[in-house]
């Protein structure tokens, strides 16, 4: 009898250690998306000379080099093997993490943080695709829930973990993945069964290089934009080559017989009012956070630590509200309730538009909106992933998850590049202005996606 009962324990044990490896892993990589943004001001004293639009590109190259490898490396981990794509892709994340470290100078740095994103976006599908086979099935609901948390949680605490590193030295942010890398690397190879696809075809590698070239063209365009003026040259050749190499890409898709992006995806209305909602709503988040901090360290003087623990309650809510948000979930359009989370968004950004002034008062300027912005994002976030695979076949359901994903880096990008382009040098005598200007810009995004947000509810036939 204690030996029958013994087995399913052992399972239970087991099953648990490999959710934990695997979305530690995971963890990771989104980890180091929020820990930079409160280093920024650390790494322009460190490099001397270098601009804020320079600097964004610690952050953009990371974003550009995860949204455009997430979908073809997890199809390649399909084919070839999801445990050898995840430990090849662990092991990259954790030797350029070291390589970030020692960089000697900005654009260095940059180089390893593309080394990074391709690691990171190997491991992110492929943990996730490893989860569902790795567990029997009445335990994959819950594991799914715990890895999508992990973003939501890499927020809460990335800023605080990075600002006490930062308060060490910069470096010191990358250097945490090592040992977290290395545990994982270990027991991941230990405990993790692999799985695979053989039948899976290629991917059109060719088609995602186009779209990097093309994300990172846009991106460059609008960062140098605020720059050199939105007439120079180099600035109209960027916007060019992200033009032409969107034209390319859209073509490839419709003629590749294994394309990055199936365009049978986007005959589901839902899947593509979920993804237009996910790249809009991602702008405004991915520019919040920067926006934020740079408001705090340049305006207010806080120090890293400071500007850690004073982020801290915005995320807080995210996680808070992504639980609470599952009870009206069952009852409310999923539509309506990302709409109403968006709205909240838009609220907290106003707000914080509304408050900006050359004195800086946290508990009255920036707290209330930056709460009623978690509250928003922990409302809208959870239902809106959801969404983007509810209609969808079972048999492209993964790259539904890995579209839906790769649209919200692509909203990363734009988020960080705008909010740049808006701030500009952030000379003190129009500091107050330049941040009141990026607010705005957030909230609009989020009341675009607002309105993007009502279309991800199918409407009844005869409606």
């Amino acid at each position: 009898m204690s030996s029958e009962s013994s087995v399913p324990t052992r399972e239970r044990d087991r099953s648990a250690a490999i959710v934990l490896v695997l979305c530690a892993a995971a963890f990771m990589a989104m980890l180091d998306v929020f820990v930079v943004n409160v280093a920024f001001t650390d790494l322009a004293a460190d490099f001397c000379g270098s601009s804020l639009a320079d600097l964004s590109w610690v952050l953009n190259g990371y974003t550009i080099v995860y949204a455009a490898l997430l979908i073809p490396a997890g199809r390649l981990a399909d084919r070839h093997g999801r445990k050898a794509g995840f430990l090849v892709g662990l092991a990259v994340f954790t030797l350029a993490s070291a390589a970030c470290a020692a960089a000697p100078s900005l654009w260095w740095l940059v180089a390893f943080r593309v080394l990074q994103a391709a690691g990171a976006a190997a491991l992110t599908p492929t943990s996730l695709g490893l989860l569902l086979t790795a567990l029997p099935a009445e335990r994959r609901a819950g594991a799914v829930k715990v890895w999508a948390t992990t973003s939501s949680f890499a927020g809460a605490v990335g800023p605080v973990v990075g600002g006490a590193l930062v308060g060490l030295s910069w470096r010191w942010v990358f250097l945490i993945n090592l040992p977290v890398g290395i545990a994982a690397f270990v027991w991941a190879r230990r405990l993790v069964p692999d799985s695979r696809d053989a039948s899976s075809p290629m991917p059109d590698l060719l088609g995602a290089a186009v779209l990097a070239l093309a994300i990172g063209g846009a991106a460059l365009g609008l960062v140098k934009g605020g720059e050199r003026g939105w007439d120079d040259a180099a600035t109209l050749g960027a916007f060019a080559v992200a033009a032409a190499g969107t034209g390319v890409f859209v073509r490839r898709s419709l003629r590749h017989p294994a394309p990055v992006v199936d365009p049978a995806l986007f005959r589901v209305p839902s899947f593509v009012w979920a993804n237009t909602t996910a790249l809009v709503f991602c702008t405004a988040f991915g520019a919040s956070f920067p926006c934020v901090v740079l408001w705090l360290e340049n305006a207010g003087g806080f120090s890293a630590i400071e500007t850690g623990l004073a982020i801290v309650p915005g995320p807080l809510m995210v996680m808070i509200f992504a639980a609470v948000g599952q009870r009206p979930a069952r009852r409310v359009p999923t539509g309506v309730l990302v709409a109403a989370g968006n709205l909240l968004f838009f609220a907290g950004a106003a707000l914080l538009a509304l408050s900006t002034s050359a004195d800086v008062r946290y508990a009255t300027q920036i707290l209330p909106g930056w709460m009623i912005i978690g509250v928003g994002i922990g409302l809208a976030l959870p239902s809106l992933l959801a969404a983007a695979t509810t209609g969808l076949p079972p048999a492209q359901a993964a790259t539904g998850s890995a579209v839906v994903n790769t649209s919200r880096q692509l909203g990363y990008v734009l988020g960080v590049a705008i909010l740049v382009a808006i701030l500009g040098s952030l000379d003190a005598d129009d500091a107050h202005s330049a941040f009141q200007h990026g607010w705005w810009f957030i909230a609009g995004a989020a009341a675009l996606s607002a309105v993007t947000a009502l279309g991800i509810t199918p409407r009844k036939a005869g409606a």
